[in-house]
């Protein structure tokens, strides 16, 4: 059993807890509006009244926070009660440049840093179905992999240095296709719309042929329903889009289906719908 500190209940975040929780580990559960963290307890987990509580008597400390700004301040926060020895696993996403200040952080505490974000949304999530894209020392390899064992279905191991960020990199390439794909496919049923023809005629085209994917009927299916209960966030999306773009800059290359869908995004979010699943990127297609 290993002492877990989870700073970050949120879809994600809270899903990872309970599957630690069901694979037997001790989970100390933190979240800045505590009420996401509460429901917590039911299944066996200590709610921390900060992140400093939280990370006293972890093993493991892993961090699912918004971005690297975020994930700073909240360990800042835990500093008091952090000791040398202890294992960060940085999970969320953040920026290319926000990793080795993190690892900075790391190594002024004594701590080993990991950086492994996981590539899912709340389905697989809630499954234990993540797949996680890890850097760090060798050494930390065997404390975590039981962890990310009972949270993912697969670990790919990419760097020994947690600071290199190839964790990160390889995240951000990967949730560029996801959010590019899910644009493609909002703007396509928007125009069967637009051009006066029933959408789900799209989905009868596409199903069964070359162009046919589980997450082209998911997210298809959740545009024609106007169902869009967050999955991953539009919010979330958008700030992703940015990420992106930064990453692909410093690198010199162009991404222009990622920098579309930034504007699609933030169109979604001026109408009030940023909070619901990027799926919603439907509605950026039409006016008001």
């Amino acid at each position: 059993m290993t002492a877990v500190a989870m700073l970050g209940t949120g879809i994600m975040g809270a899903a990872m807890a309970r599957n630690l929780l069901k694979g037997g580990h001790r989970v100390a559960a933190w979240n800045r509006t505590r009420s996401r963290a509460e429901p917590l307890a039911a299944d066996g987990a200590t709610v921390a009244g900060s992140p400093a509580e939280a990370v006293s008597g972890a093993d493991v400390i892993i961090t699912m926070l918004n971005d690297g700004e975020t994930a700073l301040s909240v360990m800042e926060q835990a500093s008091p009660e952090l000791r040398a020895g202890q294992v960060w696993a940085q999970m969320g996403t953040v920026g290319v440049a926000d990793v080795p200040r993190l690892a900075g952080f790391a190594a002024e505490h004594g701590l080993t840093f990991a950086d492994a974000p996981v590539q899912g949304t709340k389905q697989p999530a809630e499954q234990g179905k993540l797949v996680v894209l890890a850097a760090g020392p060798e050494g930390a390899r065997t404390v975590l992999d039981p962890l990310f064992g009972a949270i993912g279905s697969k670990t790919h191991w990419l760097d020994e240095d947690g600071a290199s960020g190839a964790g990160t990199r390889l995240k951000l390439a990967a949730v560029s296709y996801a959010i590019s794909l899910t644009s493609v496919i909002a703007e396509s049923v928007a125009l069967t719309k637009a051009l006066g023809l029933d959408p789900s005629l799209l989905g009868d085209v596409l199903t069964g042929g070359p162009l046919d994917s589980v997450y082209l009927q998911v997210k298809m299916k959740a545009m024609l329903a106007d169902d869009f209960d967050p999955s991953f966030a539009v919010r979330n999306a958008e700030k992703n889009t940015r990420l992106i773009h930064e990453a692909a800059e410093s690198a010199g290359i162009r991404v222009d289906v990622n920098d579309a869908s930034g504007a699609r995004f933030r169109r979604v979010i001026e109408q009030g719908h940023g909070d619901e699943d990027m799926a919603a990127t439907y509605r950026a297609s039409f006016p008001g």
